[in-house]
C-alpha cells in the first residue's frame, strides 16, 4: 500500500465507530458505523434492529477514536422491523449524537458525489470484537458484481470479520467512501454491501446530512496528522485552470450546500443536461434530490469533465436560484474568480451567457395561478403507468406488475418489472411497488405538478382502491400521505393494450372537442343497459355508476362501456350491488354533475377530481362523496404497451 493510501485509511479509521448498548462497557458491540457529517453516523439498519425494534427511542453509545457519546436512531429505511431478512435497499440507518455536535469533534468520511456503483478494489473497514478488546480492522476487498438497484457483491475470497457490518467501503482510487458493508456470506467468504447512493432514499434527511457534510469538508478540516480528505484524493492540483480539481469540487459543493434546495428532480436533470450541452451521461439517471446530485452527473467514468462544464452547471444553478430570489451571491463571486483562472478566454461566454430553458423560467407575477393542470396528451408531458397482469389460473387473484415511463414524445419505456415466480397478491402490491414506483415518481415529479399515475387493470378488478394507496399502507383520503391527494391517479383497461379500436378512437376525438359534459347515470332506474345505448350515447355524456364495477350490475355496465368506445367513466368502488338505489345515490349523481360542470375540457377531469380529493383530506364534509370514486381515463392516443407474446400462467 502506498503512503497516500495509508493516510486515507487513517482518516477512515478516525471516522469509523462501533455501536453498543448504553451501559455497554462489558457488552458485545452491535456493529460498526461511520461519521458522514458532524453528529451524524451512518450504519446498517440490521445492526440496530434487534435492539430497537420494540422501542426506536432507546438510547445507545457510539464509540471510536477520541469519541464515546450517547446517540439515538434518527431514521432508518426499514418498512417492517419484524421481517427476518432486511432487503438491501432498506439496510441503512442514520444515527444522531445527543447534544451539540461541537461537543464531540470528530473526523467525517468523504462521500462520493457520483451515484455510479463501484467495481474493483477497495478497503472494507469496521470494528472487530476481539479478543482481547474491540479494535479497528481494515481488509482488502473487491466488488465483482451488483445486485438490484443498490447492491454491491464482495468477491468470495474476501474474509470479512464479524462486527464490521455497517462499516465503510473506501475506494483508494478516488479517495471516497462508496458503500456500506451489509453482511458476510454464511459459511463462506465474501459478502454484500450497499452503495452509498442509497442514502438518497432518506429524502429530506439526506439533503440535511449532505449539506452538513459538504460544509464540514468545505472548511478544510485537518486531522491530527495534518491530513485532509481532499488533499489526498489525487488528480491535478491546478492543470492550468482547464482541469477541474478536487479543491474546485470541495469549494463548489460547499457553495451549493448553502443554496435553497432544488424544487424537484427534473429541474436538476435539465440543468445538468444543459451544462453537458445535451450530451447524455452514461447509464441511467439516478435520484436527484440536491444540486450536489446534479453535479455528480458531470463525469465520464471516474474522471470529471473539464472546468468549463462544471462552471456552466454552477452558473445555471446560480441563474435559477437568482430567478427565484434566492441568495446566491457567494456562488456567483466564486464562479467569476474561478473563471479568471481558466485560460480559454474565447470560451468564457459559454459560462457567462447561460440562460434558463423555457421550462424553468418563472411565470410572470401578474398572471393568476393555474387553476387546473390538464392531463397530458401526446407530446404534452410525461406519465407513469403500472400494468397489473393477472396470473392465469391463480385463485385467489395474483398479479405480475410492470412499471412504464412515457415521456409523451416517443414510445413508453419499461422502468422495472416483477421478477417473482408466483406474482403478487393484491394486498401485497403496495409493498412490492413502494420502492421502485416511489423512486420513479420522485425522479419525474415537477414542483407543483406531480407526474400523473396510470394503473392498468382488467375491468373485473376496477374496484381496487388504487387512489387510496400510499407507500406505508392503505389509508382513507383524509390521510394526506396517499397518492390521489397530490397527484392525478387514473385507471386504464388492461384489455385495451396495443392498437386502439375505431369506436374508442372516434369517441375520444369527439369528446376532445366538447367544452361541457354531463353525468350519465348508468344503469338508469328501471333500465336494462344495452350495447346500442352505449354506442349511441352523446359524446358529452360520461358514464357514472353508484355501484362497484366488479360486481353485477355494475360489471355489465362497465363491460358495455368499454366494448362500445367509452374512455372515461366514474364509479363508486364501495357502492351498493342491489338494483334499487338508496337516496344517497341521488346526492352522488348531483355532486358528480356539479364536478363535470366546472370543466372546460376533457383533460381537466383528473385534476378536478384530485382537487376534490384534496378537500376531502382537509376534512371538508361536503366533499366526502368523492372519497370512494374511481376514474377511468383511457386515452387511445397514448396506448398501453402491447401484451407479451407469452401468456403469464400460474406456476404449478
Amino acid at each position: 500500500m502506498t503512503e497516500r493510501n495509508d493516510r486515507l485509511c487513517d482518516l477512515t479509521r478516525a471516522a469509523t465507530v462501533h455501536l453498543l448498548a448504553a451501559d455497554g462497557d462489558d457488552r458485545p458491540l452491535w456493529g460498526s458505523g461511520f461519521f458522514v457529517a458532524p453528529g451524524w453516523v451512518l450504519t446498517a439498519a440490521h445492526v440496530l434492529r434487534p435492539h430497537l425494534a420494540a422501542d426506536r427511542t432507546l438510547g445507545f453509545r457510539v464509540r471510536g477514536e477520541g469519541i464515546d457519546a450517547e446517540a439515538h436512531l434518527a431514521q432508518w429505511l426499514l418498512t417492517d422491523p419484524r421481517i427476518p431478512t432486511v432487503p438491501l435497499e432498506e439496510d441503512l440507518a442514520l444515527v444522531r449524537l445527543a447534544g451539540d455536535p461541537d461537543e464531540h469533534p470528530h473526523e467525517c468520511v468523504w462521500l462520493a458525489d457520483r451515484a455510479v456503483r463501484h467495481s474493483g478494489a477497495l478497503k472494507a473497514c469496521g470494528y472487530y470484537p476481539g479478543p482481547p478488546e474491540t479494535h479497528f480492522r481494515s481488509v482488502d476487498a473487491e466488488i465483482n458484481g451488483h445486485e438490484d438497484t443498490y447492491g454491491l457483491i464482495i468477491k468470495p475470497d474476501i474474509e470479512l470479520p464479524a462486527g464490521v457490518s455497517g462499516g465503510p467501503l473506501l475506494d483508494p482510487g478516488t479517495g471516497a467512501v462508496v458503500g456500506l458493508i451489509k453482511s458476510r456470506r454464511r459459511q463462506q467468504d465474501g459478502g454484500k454491501a450497499v452503495a452509498i447512493s442509497a442514502l438518497r432514499r432518506f429524502g429530506d434527511t439526506y439533503r440535511t446530512v449532505m449539506a452538513a457534510h459538504d460544509r464540514w469538508h468545505g472548511d478544510e478540516p485537518q486531522s491530527a496528522a495534518g491530513d485532509n480528505w481532499i488533499d489526498l484524493q489525487g488528480g491535478p492540483s491546478d492543470g492550468g485552470g482547464e482541469r477541474w480539481t478536487p479543491a474546485d469540487r470541495r469549494e463548489a459543493l460547499r457553495l451549493l450546500a448553502d443554496l435553497p434546495a432544488p424544487p424537484d428532480a427534473p429541474t436538476v436533470e435539465l440543468l445538468a443536461a444543459k451544462a453537458r450541452s445535451g450530451n447524455k451521461w452514461p447509464g441511467g439517471t439516478p435520484e436527484l434530490l440536491t444540486w450536489r446530485d446534479g453535479y455528480g452527473l458531470l463525469y465520464e467514468g471516474v474522471q470529471p469533465l473539464d472546468a468549463l462544464t462544471f462552471l456552466r452547471y454552477l452558473k445555471h444553478v446560480e441563474t435559477y436560484t437568482d430567478s427565484r430570489r434566492g441568495d446566491c451571491a457567494a456562488l456567483g463571486r466564486w464562479i467569476d474568480r474561478r473563471l479568471r483562472r481558466e485560460p480559454r478566454k474565447p470560451m468564457h461566454d459559454f459560462v457567462r451567457e447561460v440562460s434558463l430553458p423555457a421550462a424553468l423560467r418563472p411565470a410572470p407575477e401578474d398572471l393568476p395561478d393555474q387553476v387546473v393542470i390538464p392531463y397530458p396528451g401526446p407530446g404534452e408531458g410525461p406519465t407513469v403507468a403500472v400494468l397489473l397482469d393477472p396470473v392465469i389460473g391463480a385463485d385467489p387473484a395474483r398479479f405480475f406488475w410492470q412499471i412504464w415511463y412515457d415521456d409523451g414524445e416517443g414510445d413508453p419505456e419499461m422502468y422495472e418489472a416483477d421478477a417473482s415466480v408466483h406474482g403478487c397478491a393484491p394486498e401485497d402490491l403496495v409493498r412490492a411497488l413502494r420502492e421502485p414506483l416511489g423512486r420513479l415518481l420522485r425522479a419525474k415529479d415537477r414542483d407543483g405538478s406531480p407526474v400523473p399515475l396510470e394503473v392498468a387493470l382488467p375491468a373485473g378488478h376496477f374496484d381496487t382502491a388504487v387512489h387510496r394507496w400510499r407507500f406505508d399502507d392503505i389509508a382513507e383520503l383524509h390521510d394526506t400521505g396517499h397518492l390521489a391527494v397530490r397527484r392525478r391517479v387514473v385507471l386504464r383497461a388492461l384489455e385495451r393494450r396495443g392498437d386502439p379500436d375505431k369506436l374508442w378512437t372516434e369517441r375520444w376525438q369527439a369528446m376532445l372537442g366538447r367544452r361541457r359534459f354531463r353525468a350519465w347515470r348508468t344503469p338508469a332506474r328501471h333500465d336494462v343497459p344495452s350495447a346500442r345505448g352505449y354506442r349511441e350515447a352523446a359524446f358529452d355524456r360520461i358514464p357514472v355508476m353508484c355501484r362497484p364495477a366488479g360486481r353485477e350490475p355494475g360489471r355489465t355496465s362497465m363491460r358495455l362501456a368499454l366494448e362500445n368506445g367509452h374512455g372515461v367513466a366514474l364509479w363508486h368502488i364501495d357502492g351498493h350491488a342491489s338494483r334499487a338505489c338508496p337516496e344517497a345515490c341521488d346526492t352522488l349523481y348531483a355532486r358528480v354533475e356539479e364536478l363535470l360542470g366546472t370543466m372546460g375540457a376533457l383533460a381537466e377531469l383528473p385534476d378536478r377530481l384530485r382537487q376534490v380529493r384534496q378537500d376531502v383530506s382537509e376534512r371538508r364534509a361536503d366533499r366526502a362523496w368523492a372519497e370512494p370514486m374511481a376514474l377511468l381515463y383511457d386515452d387511445p392516443r397514448r396506448p398501453l404497451p402491447p401484451e407479451e407474446a407469452e401468456t403469464l400462467d400460474a406456476p404449478l
